[in-house]
């Protein structure tokens, strides 16, 4: 399974503590994230992640390009409705991309929780 993992900056501790929660089922697989995320997944939690550039960068729509080609499965982005974000039109449209490709994307934790929750279940065994 391909996840990728986008946190806004005041949303990174969030998506560490997510991550910490189900680091579990997250190393079994494939985590794609935004450059700083990535990091701190990796340093933080102790996944292996591979890193794009920062969202502001193009990273997001390095992810949206991969998930246009089938190369996604979900996507968790974790985003800050409160700050005005410099690269608006480039998350707009990878949440875009996934209501175009049916990827299922959370932009909350609660929505994080559930579809983490659902994609460990239906990668349980029996």
């Amino acid at each position: 399974m391909n996840i990728a993992l986008i946190a806004h900056d005041h949303k990174k501790a969030d998506m560490v503590r997510l991550a910490s929660e189900f680091a579990d089922f997250l190393g079994r697989c494939r985590l794609i994230a935004t450059g700083t995320t990535g990091g701190r997944l990796q340093d933080e939690v102790g996944l292996t992640v591979e890193r794009c550039l920062s969202g502001p960068l193009g990273g997001d729509l390095q992810i949206g390009a991969r998930l246009a080609v089938g190369g996604v499965d979900a996507v968790i982005f974790l985003r800050d409705p409160m700050t005005p974000q410099p690269h608006e039109p480039d998350i707009n449209a990878l949440v875009r991309a996934c209501d175009v490709h049916d990827v299922p994307c959370a932009t909350n934790l609660a929505g994080a929780r559930w579809l983490l929750r659902a994609l460990r279940a239906a990668q349980a065994p029996g």
